[in-house]
């Protein structure tokens, strides 16, 4: 008997670190005019960005569905296996609720279903950690009960480069996004409470680092934890922020994603951020 831990294409990690963790992933959508594709598994992450581009209509995304969870968990629950299933945050997307209606489908005591509070990055960093209480020993029970603890002390933050794609999105007004592209605007976001919020902004992309890197060291990560970074085509920016972190935080322990095209589609090209764990009873809070 093994356990397997499964999560969604959202948490962004490599074909490569995903077989280093031996996690399951399962594939949300991302639908173009001109089709539709399973994230990762029918698009690369280049391709998805060229489209972007190029496209005039912003691309949608649709959850997993809750059959192919039943058909997922079930070749692993008929082998006698244990499940842990942590996905992106019940806030952003419907995926955590296809899991856990197919749980209730597949009756099964031995399928555990986590809401992580989070995506990308922070999902990422949360199936690190499970990867490591499994390889420890411990249960399935446990795990899942360990990570629902650890999810309210994930910390996100994220620079978004431009307005564009916000705007495309109806997520903020044409002309607010031009004045802002104009004055070279970044907001910087984050997840709080499971949803995506905006935390503070800044003029041009070194401001934005700037003021990024004030709110990450003034939230106390814990290190005993590691960090995690993403960015959506710009891993030239993750090595910028790694250098300004490795002295005042002593960071040692890091890895890198990069964004794919569902949490593309909403942050656009060119965003970046970082996910940490934090000390007990520190708040992100807003600016």
């Amino acid at each position: 008997m093994s356990i397997r831990i499964f999560s969604d294409s959202t948490c962004d990690l490599s074909p490569q670190y995903q077989a280093r963790l031996n996690i399951q992933i399962v594939p949300l959508t991302v639908h173009f005019s001109d089709g539709s594709y399973l994230d990762g598994v029918e698009i690369t992450n280049d391709q998805f960005y060229d489209k972007m581009e190029n496209c005039e209509t912003l691309p949608t995304t649709s959850q997993v569905p809750p059959g192919m969870f039943i058909d997922e968990f079930r070749k692993y629950l008929d082998a006698g296996d244990d499940i842990v299933g942590i996905f992106i945050s019940s806030e952003i997307s419907g995926t955590y609720n296809s899991a856990c209606i197919a749980k209730d489908a597949l009756a099964s005591d031995r399928l555990h279903i986590v809401d992580s509070r989070s995506a990308t990055m922070g999902l990422a960093l949360l199936l690190s950690e499970a990867a490591k209480h499994r390889d420890a020993g411990f249960s399935a029970a446990h795990i899942a009960e360990y990570i629902k603890m650890l999810s309210k002390r994930v910390r996100f933050l994220a620079i978004i480069d431009t307005l564009k794609y916000l705007r495309k999105g109806g997520r903020v007004s044409a002309a607010t996004a031009i004045i802002g592209e104009l004055v070279g605007v970044k907001p910087i976001m984050s997840i709080i409470d499971g949803t995506v919020q905006s935390v503070g902004k800044a003029r041009g992309m070194a401001a934005a680092i700037n003021t990024l890197l004030q709110k990450a060291l003034a939230d106390l990560p814990d290190l005993r934890y590691g960090v995690t970074f993403a960015h959506a085509h710009t891993p030239e920016l993750v090595h910028t922020i790694v250098a300004r972190l490795k002295e005042p935080l002593k960071l040692v322990d890091w890895f890198s994603c990069s964004i794919g095209s569902v949490i593309g589609t909403y942050s656009g090209k060119g965003a970046v951020g970082i996910a940490y764990i934090a000390k007990k009873d520190i708040i992100c809070g807003n600016a």
